[in-house]
């Protein structure tokens, strides 16, 4: 009798202990049973950049989300609930378009006190008889003209003047919105000359002086012509004036 209930007593302290870890493992069961299936998605970028798009794209993720990608190949690959890689995709489709591209035309004005010998005027130029009411240049000639086709967001880089001693840098980007649109542009203009040559030196060795002249970023809209800037040269007597145009080539 007495081994009986001792037995009872065992039985229901094994059965107290054990029941909760067997219920724990049932709700894990339950749970892992109902955590919804990831999706997968593999994209191969077309322009865009995928290290860029990258970090765009976590907000759109939930916890067991994850972005992996293969920056050789440009492709990225979105790994969430179908509902959060359709939005990631969204955004994907967005920013993966062909860059616009643009037409943007230079001119390097020389203004001077002194009439320039040889050098081309400029006449009859909108801007250039605005310019005579606000510089005290007599002269204004023509350095150097230069077409640049460029793309969206990249930099171009063209070198002007009758020595190619004029180095300039030009990122252009379009901005648009529901109304207009216009081109804002990082612009540096830079001059190069060349420091010194030692004897027998070949031009791998030739040593350069770098001079900024212009660095600015302004807004043109599209067919209209710009003073980007006027950089004093040679103490002062002279003056490099920088105009741009542009235009978005559909």
């Amino acid at each position: 009798m007495k081994k009986g209930i001792l037995l009872l007593v065992v039985l229901a302290f094994v059965f107290a202990v054990t029941a909760p870890v067997f219920a724990d493992d049932a709700a894990q069961e339950t749970k892992a049973s109902t955590k919804p299936a990831l999706k997968n998605e593999l994209v191969r970028l077309k322009y865009a950049n995928a290290t860029r798009i990258q970090a765009l794209l976590y907000p759109y993720l939930s916890r067991d989300g994850h972005i992996s990608m293969m920056p050789n190949e440009n492709v990225i690959v979105v790994s969430d609930v179908p509902e959060n890689v359709e939005k990631a995709l969204q955004v994907i489709r967005q920013l993966d378009v062909k860059p616009a591209d643009l037409q943007l035309t230079v001119q390097l004005i020389l203004g001077s006190a002194e009439a320039e010998k040889g050098a081309e005027a400029v006449a009859n130029d909108p801007i250039i008889r605005e310019l005579r009411n606000l510089l005290k240049y007599r002269s204004y000639s023509l350095l150097d003209t230069s077409l640049i086709r460029a793309m969206d967001n990249s930099y171009s880089e063209v070198r002007l003047g009758d020595h190619a001693d004029f180095e300039l840098q030009i990122r252009p980007k379009v901005i648009k919105d529901e109304k207009t649109s216009f081109i804002q542009m990082e612009v540096t203009l830079r001059q190069v000359r060349i420091a010194g040559m030692p004897p027998n030196a070949t031009s791998a060795k030739v040593e350069y002086i770098t001079t900024d002249l212009i660095g600015t970023t302004l807004n043109v809209k599209p067919g209209d012509k710009t003073v980007v800037g006027v950089s004093k040269l040679d103490g002062g007597d002279k003056g490099l004036i920088l105009i741009i145009s542009g235009k978005i080539i559909e």
